[in-house]
């Protein structure tokens, strides 16, 4: 579906996130400029600057990046805003992730050029934008933000992200009680099934199955603010929106998932989609994953995984796995030369399950290359570079060429929570690995891809984090009893084949937590059953259960009531 143009002025106008395909429109609707002023990375279904930058030229429009991260707004971004407005031929359209902080940034320029805050709050709002609390704030200065109007926006609970976490642990509270107001701030339309995005790939799950609308996930009696954090106060127990609103809370719930780091390998971005380089992180290209793997007949294919910590770590080598057993299953194994650059030391973290997979890595003669990071790479050419080390130890640069490359991208915890007093070091949310409370806000809690908990960043993960965090809430609440610990669970079913699964199962400290008793199912080794559970019982279990607050097969340790 096109965006909607919104005009702004007779020269200006702006959109939430386009796409490619868009460019058309957007010339025959006379646009002439482009401005970007969303980052790369915030969304899994967003493409990429350069992605628009290249279809926007080849279409004859120019294009500026001016990305803001949301609700962060400098004089400095002002000024580039007001240069590239004075360049750029006309009519010029911006877009962000709604189109907030495209407007904004078009008020803040008007207002140094002596344009009232009432005329431009008017406008604003005849665009469908509320930007009172925007025009309030001084980007020029660190003065706070005051509400002059008496009223705000306060509930019981904020719950920041609406991904497998945020929307899982707001049916666990709802579950337990209908008692708290409760408010959910993401700006997403959609939501998907990221552990479907495997399957797509290698030509089993389509992918509008992985897919559904936001508005019918949101559970009944929960607030949905659609629009997206900025800033966390956590001193006045407040979040900023993207349009300096605030939004207050006695207790807060942080789940805004993981940032895919395209840009953290060289030249990615430029080839994504196209020159035989895929990824199966990417719901749009989870398909051309299955174009290349089903075209190919010979030639040599790389998997690549980054440093840690990523979401789903089994995810790189089992677009391996599913590859190699379509191309074996054809017969044109022999003629596909296939490698694994790990940027860590081992095939899998927990040791128990490796001698299983290493089965797999031999039957599809696949060559591991353990402390080989990709660095950047060249689509035209279709060459990768790679750092590692010679038996000196020093580091060295080596490259490979390829018909087909499957990227997995680094990865980071969101710029708005790595630059707020929520993170650590490392720019993680700064919980305690047990409680999941924040080491230093007692009334805030964190589950899912963005907290610093040494667990593995997975779907499954999320679902047993969810009514922990719920429970720890309300016992802070005082309405449940006893305080739940996360033992550090994660899964990671690995499809080494198609029809047999290794259901890796495990907690801190690589302990094996397996579901189901090993007469039954032997996660060490594959099993046609986990597959079954992969391919027609999870999906529906985490749309219809883990999504509603049906907590399947989790029951926590509690601690034993205060006395």
């Amino acid at each position: 579906m096109s965006v909607q143009l919104i005009p702004v002025s007779e020269t200006f106008s702006v959109s939430k996130q386009i796409t490619a395909s868009d460019i058309p429109m957007l010339t025959a609707a006379g646009v002439k400029s482009l401005i970007c002023n969303r980052p790369d990375g915030e969304g899994n279904d967003q493409p990429t600057i350069t992605e628009i930058r290249a279809a926007a030229e080849a279409a004859g429009l120019s294009i500026a990046y001016i990305p803001i991260v949301s609700g962060e707004f400098t004089s400095h971004d002002i000024e580039d805003f007001s240069t590239a407005l004075d360049k750029m031929e006309s009519p010029v359209h911006a877009f962000s992730r709604t189109g907030t902080r495209s407007i904004t940034l078009w008020s803040l320029y008007q207002r140094t050029q002596g344009i009232p805050d009432a005329e431009l709050l008017a406008r604003a709002k005849v665009c469908g934008y509320d930007l009172s609390d925007a025009l309030r704030h001084t980007p020029i200065s660190d003065s706070k933000i005051t509400d002059s109007t008496g009223s705000k926006d306060h509930f019981d609970v904020v719950i920041v992200g609406a991904g497998a976490a945020g929307i899982s642990v707001a049916s666990s509270l709802m579950k337990r009680t209908q008692a708290l107001s409760i408010a959910i701030i993401d700006p997403a339309e959609v939501h998907y099934y990221q552990p479907g995005w495997t399957m797509v790939g290698g030509g089993i799950f389509r992918q509008e199955d992985t897919v559904k609308t936001m508005a019918s996930l949101i559970p009944k009696g929960v607030r949905w603010i659609k629009s997206a954090v900025g800033s966390f106060e956590p001193d006045d127990n407040r979040v900023l929106l993207e349009d300096s609103h605030p939004v207050y809370y006695d207790r807060l719930i942080v789940a805004p998932g993981i940032k895919l780091d395209w840009h953290g390998v060289d030249g990615l971005v430029e080839t994504l989609g196209r020159n035989g380089v895929t990824s199966n992180y990417r719901c749009d290209l989870a398909p051309y994953t299955w174009e290349l793997v089903s075209s190919m007949q010979k030639g040599k294919a790389l998997f690549t995984q980054p440093p840690m910590p990523i979401k789903c770590a089994g995810a790189p080598q089992k677009a391996l796995y599913l590859s190699g057993d379509h191309w074996r299953r054809n017969g044109v194994l022999d003629n596909i030369d296939i490698s694994f650059f790990n940027a860590g030391p081992v095939l899998f973290g927990v040791k128990d399950y490796v001698p299983a997979l290493m089965e797999y890595i031999e039957r599809y003669r696949a060559e591991l290359k353990f402390g080989h990071r990709l660095t950047r790479i060249d689509g035209a050419s279709q060459t990768a570079w790679f750092e590692t080390q010679d038996e000196s130890g020093a580091t060295i640069e080596v490259s490979s060429d390829f018909d087909m490359i499957h990227v997995c991208p680094p990865q980071t915890a969101p710029d708005f929570v790595k630059q707020s007093p929520l993170a650590d070091d490392a720019g993680w949310i700064d919980v305690d690995q047990n409680t999941l409370q924040h080491t230093r806000y007692a009334n805030i809690w964190s589950l899912g891809d963005a907290m610093n908990a040494p667990n593995a960043k997975t779907a499954a993960a999320a679902r047993m984090q969810a009514p922990i965090v719920a429970n720890n809430l309300l016992h802070d609440l005082g309405r449940v009893s006893g305080v739940a610990h996360y033992n550090g669970y994660g899964s990671c079913p690995l499809t080494v084949e198609r029809g047999k699964i290794v259901l890796a199962e495990f907690g801190y400290g690589g302990k094996l937590l397996p579901t189901f008793p090993r007469w039954l199912l032997n996660g060490q080794r594959p099993s046609r059953l986990a597959w079954i559970l992969k391919e027609q019982i999870l999906p529906p279990i985490y749309w219809k259960a883990m999504l509603k607050g049906k907590e399947w097969m989790v029951n926590p340790e509690r601690s034993k009531a205060d006395v």
